[in-house]
């Protein structure tokens, strides 16, 4: 029996320890530290917001853009460039048009792609489509005007840093799936000047990292927008986008992002 009361007296000791203000100031304020560590992140995500142009940004319907896109694999550039139009509708809808004829096309819509040549509309490469609706889910807008609105989205202040050259500060954004974002503040402005985020290869269970580095903001029509955009693909420059003009909500024609396929490149051409 006196081997019994001391246990419970100890076990009740442990819990009073646990639970006196004054017994583990780390346990205590772990607490108050984690929550103002989101608070200060959500305070630098809303910044970058306003500074982005604020409800103006929030409220982006369509865009039509011009300018010049250059590949590289492996970090060596693949070319001379190719100019492109480039027409976006919120969430879910795009169109490019590529060459100075503008006769190669490929359009978005939802989660289906497609690919307009000479030979005529097909559906486009399923892992190229995949691709494509991989980074949808972690485009910039996408993650400030739609993840910011699920359940169960965390905050993570992580202090400061330099991105593309600039004195930043980086936060990262978690949703209840697992999904990661980071991102990175411009300390002066406010912009974003990078976004990193990581998934995991189906096939070969590799994890892969991409990145966009967003440069040479201009205002237009009451909205911040980077004219120069480079991805990375595991640290190798995969993209560089410069454009020449920019318009938000012209009211995009639904035409734009309809496709009828026309043939089947995995089905031989029937003979005439």
């Amino acid at each position: 029996m006196r081997r019994l009361f001391l246990a419970i007296l100890l076990a009740s000791f442990a819990l009073g320890q646990a639970t006196n203000p004054g017994s583990s100031a780390s346990s205590v304020q772990s607490i108050p530290v984690d929550q103002q560590n989101a608070q200060k992140a959500k305070a630098l995500i809303e910044q970058a917001i306003q500074a982005l142009g604020g409800q103006a940004y929030l409220s982006i319907q369509d865009i039509s853009q011009e300018g010049r896109s250059y590949g590289f694999h492996l970090g060596e550039s693949e070319g001379v460039g190719v100019q492109f139009w480039r027409f976006y509708r919120y969430p879910d809808k795009e169109r490019i048009e590529l060459t100075k004829h503008r006769d190669v096309v490929y359009i978005h819509s939802g989660d289906q792609g497609y690919e307009t040549t000479y030979k005529g509309t097909r559906t486009d490469d399923p892992k190229d489509v995949s691709d494509y609706n991989r980074r949808r889910q972690y485009a910039l807008d996408w993650v400030l005007r739609e993840w910011l609105k699920q359940p169960g989205i965390a905050y993570f202040y992580e202090g400061t840093t330099v991105a593309a050259q600039k004195d930043a500060e980086r936060v990262t954004i978690m949703t209840a799936q697992n999904q990661a974002v980071t991102l990175c503040f411009d300390s002066r402005t406010h912009l974003p000047v990078k976004k990193s985020y990581s998934w995991r290869d189906a096939t070969d269970q590799q994890r892969n990292t991409e990145d966009e580095v967003y440069d040479n903001y201009r205002p237009v029509q009451g909205i911040m927008t980077p004219f120069d955009v480079t991805r990375f693909y595991n640290g190798d420059m995969s993209s560089q986008r410069f454009l020449t003009s920019v318009s938000y909500n012209k009211g995009l024609s639904d035409s734009l992002f309809v496709a009828h396929v026309s043939y089947d490149p995995d089905k031989p051409t029937p003979k005439k």
